[in-house]
């Protein structure tokens, strides 16, 4: 599972812990924590959020707050995305870059109002994120603290989220946009509630207080509430490789631009500039020398993190970023850094696969189309 090489000892666990073992989960080390991997299988959990709804613990993210009056322009002072265009009660994907115009993590940002920001991280990245911006914050009027203990994260997705969330807890989310979100008050309780969907299906995260959270996932697991089941980080791990989205310490890295790691449509030229904008820019307007590409397999196999992948008179190229066989597709899938002339759709890649070169072809966009952004 590729998603879990670069996971540091285990140190800690998710308030949900003790819920996920009595649940049978298969535990495994990730970002500092000890996680779900699996209930019973990934490729169901994977199909039941396909077709239906799963419940992710994604409890171990981290949530920074960035406040004061030249928050919007501090932020755009240290992301590639133009955050003085957010409007409260939206979403935005975004990247913090560094110097080099490399990446310290991909996030999304909360616009709450004007001069208040809600930035959620990777859960192996939020304490670089904050420091980073700590670092870079200089004569900004900007107050920056990483509230990651005092908020708790379900994620809800799949095409029936909004049918699930509503007839658990009563709360219809249907009438929000995607990538935008509303704070509610719920039997007395605060709730953050958005709708992204980083599966690549439809889906709803939750943010609440510690108690709230887990009082949450025993309420949408009970009995009664159709088509849900608990996943792990495993189905989280295929369902976003069929979307192409990707992930920290795969496909984003300190050194590739974003342009490099194929997200360089949230790439905004601005006036004042951001961190690493000139190699950056230089990519979006010139050309970067490589970028991440989607690769499909053409025979059996599955490719894994770190195969070989050369081009199609057997050169090599570099290796597989993030690789697995496709539930949906019943077929092998991957990523992977090529030269930008051998990065066209269509291109023929060879794939080495446990001793023999797999013909694989570079496929452009998503390998599976769900249903996010579908339902508003």
């Amino acid at each position: 599972m590729g998603a879990f090489k670069n996971g540091p000892m285990v140190t800690r666990r998710t308030p949900l812990y003790d819920l996920h073992r009595d649940l049978g989960a298969r535990m495994v080390p990730f970002a500092g924590y000890e996680m779900p991997v699996q209930y019973t299988s990934i490729i169901e959990e994977h199909h039941a959020v396909r077709n239906h709804a799963g419940l992710f613990d994604v409890s171990h993210m981290g949530e920074i707050v960035v406040s004061g009056a030249d928050s919007a322009r501090f932020l755009d002072s240290v992301t590639c995305n133009e955050v003085a265009a957010l409007e409260p009660g939206r979403v935005q994907y975004n990247a913090v870059t560094n110097n080099g115009g490399g990446l310290v993590d991909d996030i999304t940002i909360y616009c709450l109002s004007a001069t208040e920001f809600f930035v959620v991280a990777n859960a192996s990245n939020h304490e670089a994120v904050t420091k980073h911006f700590l670092e870079n914050k200089a004569s900004y009027e900007v107050d920056i603290t990483n509230r990651s203990e005092d908020w708790h994260q379900l994620a809800l997705q799949g095409p029936k989220s909004a049918e699930v969330l509503k007839q658990a807890t009563g709360l219809d989310c249907e009438h929000l946009q995607y990538f935008s979100f509303e704070d509610v008050e719920h039997e007395g309780e605060r709730l953050r509630i958005s709708r992204t969907g980083y599966t690549g299906e439809d889906g709803f995260e939750i943010y609440s207080e510690i108690e709230t959270g887990v009082k949450l996932w025993r309420r949408l697991l009970a009995n009664g509430t159709v088509g849900i089941k608990p996943c792990g980080l495993g189905a989280r791990d295929t369902l976003r490789l069929e979307a192409r989205y990707p992930l920290y310490g795969h496909e984003l890295n300190e050194t590739w631009t974003p342009v490099e790691s194929g997200i360089g449509f949230i790439v905004r030229e601005k006036k004042a500039g951001f961190l690493g904008s000139e190699r950056i820019l230089a990519h979006k307007r010139s050309g970067a020398p490589g970028r991440v590409v989607g690769f499909t397999l053409e025979t059996a196999g599955v490719p894994r993190d770190g195969f070989p992948v050369l081009d199609a008179n057997g050169k090599a190229l570099g290796q597989v970023l993030s690789g697995t066989h496709s539930p949906t597709l019943k077929k092998g899938i991957g990523t992977t850094y090529v030269p930008i002339g051998e990065s066209a759709a269509g291109t023929s890649l060879k794939i080495e696969v446990r001793g023999r070169a797999l013909p694989a072809r570079v496929l452009s966009g998503p390998f599976v189309r769900g249903s996010a952004g579908k339902a508003t």
